[in-house]
């Protein structure tokens, strides 16, 4: 059983014989992309199958604004 992230990527290097460094970002691009469209502010729920929905609660980024705001 795979254990951890690099564990992951090099058992799916050996396995479709890719290099790591492409598999490394197959598998972390999907993460860029969520991060991305996150921090552009539009905070839309994105949809990654298999893995669920990410999306940011409205009234905790009021509550993290009003929190700079004070400093």
């Amino acid at each position: 059983m795979v254990k951890s992230k690099k564990d992951l990527i090099y058992s799916l290097a050996n396995t479709y014989e890719l290099p790591i460094d492409v598999v490394e970002r197959i598998v972390t691009y999907q993460f860029k992309v969520v991060t991305e469209i996150m921090a552009k502010g539009e905070f839309e729920t994105i949809r990654l199958p298999y893995l669920g929905k990410f999306s940011v609660n409205k009234s905790r980024v009021k509550y993290i604004t009003d929190l700079k705001n004070k400093k």
